[in-house]
């Protein structure tokens, strides 16, 4: 899971953190294998992988407040379906835990990726760390079984 985050951060995410060495080990500096464990350790948090020919080649993570906390895809995997299928899960485990509606941070790399998909802005961007996120917003439907 590490290795998929911080591939992911410092190869399609560009367009966020500019190369910049700072801004990348500031991102990444709780995506390393001992910050991986303590999000899988809290509560709070719920993880999701997917898998591709026994290697994992996407991470999600949702909490139980109704936030969507991660969304990465490994660059080889880019375009493939992989994120899209992600989120889906992501969406309906926030549901199934009682959220009509799902917040998350986009990356100015996954901004239109999110848009695609029915998310909506929800305020300015955010402020105070090297790299700063665009906060967004769905509201979820479900069908209505006879």
């Amino acid at each position: 899971m590490s290795d998929v985050l911080t591939a992911s951060i410092t190869e399609l995410c560009a367009a966020d953190h500019g190369n910049d060495p700072g801004a990348i080990a500031a991102w990444t500096a709780n995506k390393t294998p001992d910050g991986v464990g303590a999000m899988l350790a809290s509560p709070d948090t719920q993880a999701y992988v997917a898998e591709r020919q026994g290697g994992i080649v996407g991470v999600g993570a949702i909490s139980r407040t109704g936030m969507i906390t991660l969304n990465y895809v490994s660059p080889e995997a880019r375009y493939t379906g992989v994120s899209k299928a992600l989120l889906s899960r992501l969406e309906s485990e926030l549901l199934t835990l009682g959220h009509r509606e799902g917040r998350l941070e986009a990356t100015a790399t996954a901004i239109e990726f999110y848009r695609r998909a029915g998310w909506i802005g929800d305020g300015p961007q955010a402020e105070g760390r090297r790299v700063n996120g665009f906060p967004m917003r769905k509201l979820f439907t479900t069908e209505v079984r006879p």
